[in-house]
């Protein structure tokens, strides 16, 4: 009996060593990412998505709060590196950064990380007041929005990351176009009169809404573009995204509460 109970016992440390291991497998070899910003940037741009849900580990493999991870990108000496696992989880870890690894990926970390903390303490609250009128003269205010999900997308005419995602933006719509209770709205910088002859050539699906330099700069206190707002359907911010893959997924999420 004392042998089946230790056989039980020691497969169960088992089991728990191998899910520790695979938890804490990097894809990429932390030293070797870092060497060049190029291979860094690369890496960055394609696999760390600080927007999403997941996982977060400090340099002991310990579990901390998204939040205290996010603080440890803008203001330490980290990088991020996306864990091995299966599925479409995420988990990341904290690594320090080399004492001769490029400045550029050090600066270039502590801006994402700034701005990914930003947008995450946005989650939760009241999207600011607003009372606009859209192209086509529709009054657009926080009391006709509510009760329904709504997703906006921050932009202006030269922001070309912004124009790239038309193509993308307008599939979501086609998407989700029998769902009445999920509004698209855009937000964007430039006068009526420039985003129609702008809109004639690369039609956007979301309603537009002009001259929203002001509000964006102020009320949102944006500072990078496109920016993404999902809203539930009780008004408060439920994501703030910085691109099209990131607000794809959170909009599957959001639509299935």
């Amino acid at each position: 009996m004392h042998k089946f109970i230790s056989l039980i016992a020691l497969l169960f440390i088992f089991n728990i060593s191998t899910a520790q291991i695979k938890a804490g497998n990097p894809e990429v070899d932390p030293i070797q990412v870092q060497k060049t910003f190029e291979t860094w940037s690369a890496y960055q741009s394609k696999n760390i998505m600080l927007s999403r849900d997941f996982k977060a580990l400090d340099v002991t493999s310990k579990e901390i709060s998204k939040e205290f991870f996010l603080d440890q990108l803008a203001n330490g000496n980290f990088i991020p590196i996306r864990l091995k696992s299966e599925g479409n989880e995420y988990a990341y870890k904290l690594f320090k950064i080399l004492p001769k690894t490029d400045t550029s990926i050090k600066a270039t970390i502590n801006q994402i990380g700034f701005d990914a903390f930003k947008n995450f303490k946005m989650e939760g609250t009241a999207f600011p007041q607003f009372s606009f009128k859209d192209l086509n003269g529709n009054l657009v205010t926080n009391e006709t929005m509510k009760g329904k999900i709504i997703v906006i997308k921050c932009w202006y005419i030269h922001c070309t990351p912004c124009i790239r995602e038309f193509p993308q933006v307008n599939k979501l719509v086609e998407e989700y176009k029998n769902r009445k209770d999920i509004l698209f709205i855009s937000l964007a910088e430039d006068s009526p009169e420039q985003l129609k002859i702008f809109l004639a050539r690369k039609p956007l699906s979301y309603s537009v809404i002009p001259d929203m330099k002001v509000y964006m700069n102020e009320s949102l206190q944006l500072n990078s573009f496109p920016t993404h707002f999902i809203l539930n359907k009780e008004g408060l911010i439920a994501k703030v995204l910085p691109n099209f893959e990131s607000l794809e997924v959170a909009l599957a999420k959001e639509s299935k509460l």
